[in-house]
């Protein structure tokens, strides 16, 4: 790469990075989407490690690739990067690239709001963009409680209750109380930990299979919460630590929609009542039923997610010839 470099733009969501590729990765071949995320993997997972590791990103840093698009309707195809690998979706991306395709004229525009339709490895993400504050929501694909107030076992801390949700990808939520944690107030490190070592549990304890794609049946992270489970209860904080125990900034795109889906199923929320979710950073979005559906034989809802993204910068980088470290590290 001593010639070529490759072109980032950078934009937040709740605090949450988002390094969006904008020119330098050679095309990406695949029929589909998650043929597209095998072939980055296998291929180019190099320019990866690049961009998301140090010395130019860091341990919790957050990317996105702009691909063709496979499915009919869509306007753009994404891939999501981190530090692990490349995740099946990601809602603080989905916001920060619903306005950076209408501020950059990848769609046209429509006011007062514009469509973008994204193709995510789980499937097309519709977001809309409020083209007169930059606010954008997204509704989500097919969203289900995999497993109610599972039980596990948990080192350190006993038996521990937690649901397990698909909001485009997998999460375990818990009460952080169960670990003597408050979210608001504990050091991110003891989260980290209990969430990590949650995630480890209920992969040794349950089977997490998606209905209908295997690619999509992993267990992605662990959210904990404050413990407010019902919108009355006012807005709810948690923290999301997914991949390779990375945090999240933001209150989680995905991890609201897992958290929504939890909820209605449990009756304890009705569609269309919306609900807030804060990070550790204090950032909210907003999540609210918009529908109901079916995922394989089972029970699903399409979870409206709202949230704002900004600019950051933007950047060149390349590799220099023999400079081993500039290939990416991480201090864990």
């Amino acid at each position: 790469m001593d010639e070529t470099s490759i072109r980032v733009l950078d934009m937040h969501t709740g605090g949450e990075p988002v390094r969006i590729v904008v020119g330098g990765f050679p095309p990406i071949p695949g029929e589909t989407i998650l043929a597209k995320r095998r072939y980055v993997r296998e291929h180019l997972d190099h320019l990866r490690r690049l961009l998301m590791f140090e010395p130019r990103g860091h341990f919790d840093m957050y990317g996105v690739l702009m691909v063709q698009a496979t499915l009919p309707g869509a306007d753009l195809g994404v891939l999501f990067m981190h530090n692990e690998g490349y995740s099946t979706m990601c809602g603080h991306a989905a916001i920060a690239m619903g306005r950076y395709a209408v501020d950059h004229g990848l769609v046209e525009l429509v006011d007062p709001i514009t469509p973008v339709f994204l193709e995510c490895p789980c499937g097309l993400v519709k977001t809309y963009v409020d083209v007169r504050n930059g606010a954008v929501r997204f509704d989500s694909v097919p969203a289900f409680l995999l497993a109610e107030q599972a039980r596990v076992t948990v080192p350190g801390a006993g038996t521990v209750v937690a649901d397990v949700a698909y909001g485009g990808a997998f999460y375990a939520v818990a009460d952080a109380a169960q670990f003597g944690l408050d979210v608001r107030a504990s050091r991110t490190r003891d989260l980290v930990d209990a969430a990590t070592a949650l995630t480890r549990a209920v992969n040794a304890a349950l089977r997490v299979e998606h209905p209908l794609e295997p690619d999509l049946g992993f267990l992605y992270g662990s959210i904990l919460t404050d413990g407010r489970d019902r919108p009355e209860q006012g807005p709810s904080a948690n923290v999301c630590v997914f991949a390779a125990s990375e945090v999240d900034r933001s209150p989680t795109g995905s991890g609201v929609t897992a958290r929504m889906a939890a909820r209605f199923q449990r009756g304890l929320v009705a569609r269309g009542q919306e609900c807030l979710f804060e990070s550790v950073t204090g950032a909210r979005f907003t999540g609210e039923v918009a529908g109901e559906t079916t995922c394989g034989s089972g029970p699903a809802v399409i979870v409206r997610v709202g949230g704002k993204a900004f600019y950051t910068g933007e950047a060149r980088y390349w590799l220099e010839p023999g400079d081993e470290l500039g290939q990416g590290f991480l201090l864990k």
